[in-house]
């Protein structure tokens, strides 16, 4: 697709995961997607982590100090920094967004889901 189309925006990879991995590693396969890209920059690889758990939501951290777990570290470690409209539409949005935020969501509640899809499938006006 990115060959196809080298000029348009990169596409977004939306990853909905409820733990752990349990068929291999999946940083491999996020950095293969990570190092493709168009004129527009590299493709986006966005993680969003369901839980039954009872913790808020860690909605687009910009590290991975406060996160629980050696998964929810890879699964941060995977996902892109959230390009400049996404992070500013973020902000508008009342999520506290900083230098560094990335397309990350763990433990999310259905209002996190919704934030996270908006956000993360926000390709209008870039420019």
């Amino acid at each position: 697709w990115v060959g196809e189309r080298p000029g348009s925006f990169p596409p977004i990879v939306l990853n909905l995961t409820d733990g752990e991995s349990t068929d291999g590693d999946p940083s491999e396969a996020a950095a293969r997607l990570r190092s493709l890209a168009t004129a527009d920059g590299p493709v986006l690889v966005f993680n969003l982590h369901v839980s039954a758990g009872q913790a808020a939501p860690i909605v687009f951290p910009a590290n991975e100090a406060n996160l629980p777990d050696d998964f929810a570290r890879l699964l941060f470690g995977m996902s892109s920094t959230l390009p400049p409209h996404m992070h500013a539409y973020a902000a508008t949005q009342g999520i506290a967004v900083s230098e560094g935020s990335r397309g990350f969501v763990f433990n999310a509640d259905i209002t996190s889901v919704v934030q996270f899809l908006d956000i993360g499938t926000r390709a209008t006006d870039l420019r």
